[in-house]
């Protein structure tokens, strides 16, 4: 018996231990923002060791720390957020409830006054929590609405049996502004996590993520590669897929942290960060036809080899082109330059998408059936909806380029000519929770291997979510 329990502890202990080193190993700004925080508190908390500085607060002291441990939050913009609206909302609810104290008093009489203050809690508590449920209140103040609430009803209530009503709120407001100056500057000097930065990564990633999968479809499905990926390989690749389709709450949240950070390495003042939702919202809509085309590759009713012959030449290329088309948008938004380079592999899908819609209101079909037709004309009729969602998102792309001041890089007709006419084989892996991309441009090169990563921060973001 002892033996089992003591088993099942050093089993625990191990699983622990191995879930600690993999949560340091995947985001190492963990351990970082772990330390800040401990420097942060400590260095509140001398506000309270210290008597010189503690007979200045008194035990109000202890706001600072409690401010510090609920403000301080792992980017800079959830901090900076939190920050702002707890000080703002102490300020301007300290000033509230010092006023209503004072018309209360002003009616001189004791039986009055708990019922006028009763009303004044009463009305603010229902405004500002009716207020909550305003979007975009809820989105940006909802934590401030909800420390007002607090201040005033403490302010007000407490009032009633403290006639040191000013000196209250006044030691109140000074220590949670301290705990919210500390949080902010210790998150903004040491090691800074930019929740903007994490956002232009994700988009980035995603339309990444969803060109290394057409660019690989149609090898896999009209099975033309003489190295075709094993199934066990490939299927993996939809939890890729998945991330980009259940990526909307992690881009929102991140989203509404960024526009509370002030410029920062290659963000300017003003950035258009709500473009990234509307290209985030636009590459889930591609992620959608990306699932549909996986769930046809493993359909058990598959098309004969005759038909697919006869789809494979325009279907390839049009997921050949998308995903390189993809792939050039996903760059240029990595590195901020203007997605000139995606325009040439766009009307290439393009192209190849009317010939396919050419094709598909031929009669060459006649003499099949039609259920060897279906399954091959579901997917072509996907590929060219893949088309027309690449080009939503090259549009939005351009637009974000042309708001943000991207850079503009001319690349040389001939070359560029060139790399198209040139393109080596394309293969697709996916190992473990990673896409990797193995391209040659010819077959004598080297070849290129680039693993895409989710930004860091993304758990945390999804934590925050939650």
């Amino acid at each position: 018996m002892l033996m089992s329990k003591y088993d099942k502890i050093k089993t625990d202990i191990s699983h622990i231990s191995q879930l600690t080193k993999t949560l340091a190993k995947d985001d190492p700004r963990r351990i970082i923002h772990s330390i800040k925080v401990g420097f942060a508190i400590t260095l509140v908390s001398l506000f309270y060791y210290f008597d010189p500085l503690y007979q200045g607060f008194g035990v109000n002291a202890m706001w600072a720390v409690l401010t510090a441990v609920v403000v301080f939050e792992f980017s800079v913009g959830a901090t900076l957020g939190k920050g702002v609206n707890r000080a703002l909302a102490t300020i301007i609810g300290g000033m509230s409830g010092f006023g209503a104290h004072k018309l209360s008093t002003l009616s001189g009489n004791k039986i009055v006054e708990p019922f006028l203050l009763g009303l004044f809690v009463f009305i603010t508590a229902v405004l500002m929590t009716f207020m909550r449920f305003f979007p975009k209140m809820k989105a940006r103040f909802d934590y401030g609405l909800l420390v007002f609430i607090l201040t005033f009803c403490l302010i007000c209530v407490s009032g009633y049996r403290n006639e040191e009503v000013i000196d209250m709120a006044h030691r109140r407001i000074s220590t949670i502004l301290i705990g919210s100056s500390t949080a902010v500057i210790v998150c903004v000097v040491i090691y800074p996590v930019w929740a903007g930065t994490d956002l232009h990564n994700l988009v980035s990633t995603n339309i990444l993520t969803l060109s290394l999968f057409f660019q690989g479809f149609g090898l896999e499905y009209f099975n033309t590669s003489s190295e075709i990926n094993s199934d066990d390989e490939y299927k993996t690749s939809i939890d890729a897929i998945k991330n980009v389709l259940n990526s909307k709450n992690n881009i929102d949240t991140l989203l509404n942290y960024a526009k509370w950070e002030f410029r920062h390495g290659r963000f300017k003042y003003g950035h258009p960060w709500t473009q990234y939702q509307k290209i985030g919202e636009l590459a889930r809509h591609c992620a959608c036809r990306a699932e549909a085309l996986h769930g046809l590759l493993y359909s058990q009713v598959q098309a004969s080899n005759e038909v697919k012959a006869k789809f494979r030449e325009p279907c390839m290329k049009i997921s050949a082109e998308s995903g390189n088309a993809l792939n050039e948008l996903s760059i240029a938004i990595k590195k901020m330059n203007k997605p000139s380079k995606a325009n040439p592999h766009l009307q290439n899908a393009k192209q190849a998408a009317e010939n396919l819609n050419l094709m598909l209101n031929s009669n060459i079909w006649k003499n099949l059936n039609l259920s060897d037709v279906t399954p091959a004309a579901t997917v072509a009729n996907l590929l060219a909806d893949v088309v027309s969602c690449t080009e939503d998102i090259a549009e939005a792309v351009q637009e974000l380029a042309s708001l943000a001041k991207f850079k503009d890089v001319k690349v040389s007709p001939k070359i560029e000519k060139a790399k198209l006419t040139n393109q080596g084989s394309t293969k697709r892996r996916c190992v473990a929770n990673h896409v990797i991309l193995i391209e040659t441009s010819s077959p004598t090169s080297s070849p290129r291997v680039s693993v895409p990563r989710d930004p860091p921060s993304l758990a945390m973001a999804q934590q925050n979510a939650e």
